[in-house]
């Protein structure tokens, strides 16, 4: 038998016997799952780990049980809902992918899938393999780290990832697709770790270059890292009585659509009280808060102040009950803030 159906066989058995219980999985050898459960779960894994997306999936599957009342949805209950989940352009493609699916049902080839919004290669394989059963080359980051170790990919990334998909794409077997790409998946989360491999419990440890290499965890090589750029913003808690002021962020860009607590631009440096609501006594509020996101990290320094008048609203800006703040929805940044301006009241 030729070593690529060995390593395949080798995996579904394991999977078989090992395979993770997961919200949005059929058992082994099951019939593959609904597509909406699958598609909804593979967005909120993107950039995203099974113990905090798996929280949301049961909270959306039960608020919106069906593709068609998720494509019913307020948006900004479903934006409120994915608060804290982060990536928030995902909660925005997922009412739009909704919305286009709704009443007929997903498309069931990869290219079909990656019309719609927020699908990109590797979602379209792992949907088309996990709920159609096609066979497809699903290739996540724990995949890829498997891969590159099985194969002794000694290119850094991300120039090694066609290589690492060739390779992929030689071990995986046509049928029990779904299980298949689990199967590595798994591997790849539970066994295969980014540090300290398991490597004796890895059913195809004996066909792993990474492993006879005596140093499997030098794979895959990664370029060295950029230094992530800081961004500098200040944002203003403005109370009137209970209340306290939120504002609509715009629809496009970072946490587009999000409630969220008023903030002046974002620069280079301390923009101070910039852009502020209202002009009142502001007082500043330590500590500064600190946000990483993918491309850069954000600094914001803190600020608070009290209305005695109305200030003249603007559209998208709503006085919310401080009592209630954690029912907003804010954007985990925005909720950090939230909490020190709340102890410091």
């Amino acid at each position: 038998m030729p070593v690529e159906n060995q390593i395949a066989n080798k995996l579904l058995a394991h999977y078989d016997a090992q395979a993770r219980s997961l919200p949005w999985r059929s058992p082994p050898g099951a019939p593959p799952a609904d597509p909406y459960r699958v598609w909804l779960s593979e967005i909120m894994l993107q950039q995203t780990t099974v113990a905090a997306a798996a929280p949301y999936f049961e909270r959306f599957t039960k608020r919106w049980p069906t593709v068609e009342a998720l494509a019913a949805a307020e948006d900004a209950d479903l934006m409120a809902a994915w608060a804290g989940l982060g990536y928030y352009a995902r909660a925005r493609n997922l009412l739009a992918t909704a919305r286009a699916v709704a009443g007929k049902g997903f498309p069931d080839t990869e290219a079909g899938l990656r019309e719609l919004p927020g699908i990109g290669g590797y979602t379209a394989a792992a949907i088309a393999a996990i709920a159609f059963g096609h066979r497809a080359v699903v290739v996540d980051a724990n995949v890829e780290r498997v891969v590159a170790r099985l194969f002794a990919i000694a290119d850094p990334l991300p120039g090694a990832k066609p290589a690492i998909r060739a390779a992929a794409d030689s071990i995986t077997p046509d049928g029990r697709a779904g299980d298949f790409a689990q199967a590595m998946m798994d591997l790849g989360a539970t066994i295969c770790t980014v540090r300290a491999p398991a490597c004796l419990a890895c059913p195809i440890h004996e066909h792993c270059a990474g492993y006879v290499s005596g140093d499997p965890t030098a794979f895959p090589v990664k370029a060295a890292k950029k230094a992530r750029p800081v961004r500098h913003g200040t944002i203003f808690w403005l109370e009137r009585g209970k209340d306290v002021l939120l504002v609509r962020r715009p629809d496009k860009g970072l946490l587009g659509g999000m409630r969220a607590l008023p903030t002046g631009s974002w620069g280079d440096s301390p923009p101070g009280l910039a852009g502020a609501p209202c002009d009142v006594g502001w007082h500043a509020v330590e500590p500064v808060v600190t946000h990483v996101f993918t491309h850069f990290e954000l600094r914001l320094a803190l600020v608070a102040g009290t209305s005695e008048k109305h200030c003249k609203m603007q559209p998208g800006w709503e006085w919310w009950p401080k009592d209630r703040i954690g029912q907003a929805g804010l954007p985990t940044v925005f909720a950090k803030a939230a909490s020190i301006f709340g102890r410091d009241g």
